[in-house]
């Protein structure tokens, strides 16, 4: 019986998703935000694909592309540090920054902030980090522009 459990665990460690590579991790961030409130509105999916394409240089199809591949992984995955982790290895300060005025856009984006969508940008803001202060200065930062 142990044998067998041992055998299971380790075929489903072989399964498992390697690490996400940074242009996932965040769009699918991105993706989290804009279903927090449980309701992903047209104009939100528009700022996750504007996202994509304006920080990773993609034309739209291949920006849809990839939104569609992290939409994937976000079904898939079972908490936001898969994603912030790849975050934090990969990023630097600013860059973590800009990734939370990112999130605030898309959060924002209809005209409102959900409380869910608020708490998920909290806790991606701990889970990355960053202060309480560079959480206000990322909705200033969205708010403004």
């Amino acid at each position: 019986m142990f044998r067998r459990l041992t055998e299971l665990l380790a075929g489903w460690r072989e399964a498992a998703p390697a690490a996400a590579p940074l242009d996932l991790a965040m769009i699918a961030l991105l993706l989290e935000i804009g279903r927090a409130d449980h309701e992903v509105a047209a104009v939100e999916q528009q700022r996750i694909l504007a996202t994509a394409t304006r920080v990773f240089g993609l034309d739209e199809p291949t920006a849809a592309a990839l939104v569609a591949r992290a939409a994937q992984r976000v079904e898939t995955s079972i908490s936001l540090d898969e994603f912030t982790g790849v975050l934090n290895q990969e990023c630097s300060l600013a860059d973590k920054r800009r990734c939370l005025i990112a999130l605030w856009q898309v959060a924002l984006a209809d005209g409102r902030l959900d409380r869910f969508e608020e708490f998920y940008l909290r806790k991606i803001c701990d889970l990355l980090y960053l202060s309480h202060q560079d959480f206000i200065q990322a909705k200033l930062a969205a708010t403004a522009g």
